[in-house]
């Protein structure tokens, strides 16, 4: 009998240990934890001789060049009247002869904090420029600009050296630059919308 409960001691914290571990949040079979900037991180700003240009191809099988940019057309007008917009935001061409072109210029407010008594923002300039064929079309998201802090202290900064992989990380590549880390946070979550609003119209 004395030696069953010297026995039953022995193995006592090892079934607290155990019990301990399970009560940690492990991830499922097949996954592993994953770092939620993961999606900003190297290669996520891509460059084209020296350019930030974000491209995509969207795929619109049994439509037409002009189906397609007649939708386009229409978003991208649209687009023009939301309220982050300005007043100088507009369509600067579209081929209505072949409906192969559609380019817009664009100035937007682009926020990162907005809460009570403490308003950050910076004014995002670009370019969307769309090449139509029949049954897809191209969209690049470029010539990307920022006027920050225009009512205390204007600055201005080009995408090219503020936002690409050299700028807006840090230098291991492992997370987002301090300063310049929330603008290309932002420019990205606003690329991804437009990219997917368009995918999501065109699939209709």
């Amino acid at each position: 009998m004395k030696k069953l409960i010297i026995m039953a001691l022995m193995f006592m914290p090892f079934i607290a240990t155990s019990a301990q571990d399970n009560s940690w949040e492990q991830p499922e079979p097949g996954k592993t934890a994953t770092n939620p900037d993961a999606k900003y991180l190297a290669g996520a700003v891509p460059e084209v001789d020296g350019k930030v240009v974000f491209s995509t191809t969207i795929k619109a099988p049994g439509k037409t060049k002009e189906q397609i940019f007649n939708i386009l057309l229409d978003r991208m007008t649209k687009m023009t009247k939301e309220p982050n917009q300005f007043e100088q935001s507009r369509i600067v061409l579209a081929d209505e002869k072949n409906h192969s072109q559609i380019v817009g210029n664009y100035q937007e407010w682009l926020v990162f904090k907005n809460k009570p008594l403490v308003l950050d923002r910076t004014r995002m300039f670009y370019h969307l420029m769309v090449d139509i064929k029949d049954g897809e079309a191209k969209v690049d998201l470029t010539r990307i600009y920022y006027l920050y802090d225009e009512e205390r202290l204007p600055q201005t900064f080009q995408a090219e050296e503020w936002i690409n992989d050299q700028y807006g990380l840090n230098k291991k590549k492992t997370k987002l630059s301090r300063v310049s880390g929330k603008f290309r946070r932002k420019t990205i979550d606003r690329k991804d919308y437009i990219f997917d609003n368009f995918t999501k119209l065109l699939a209709e």
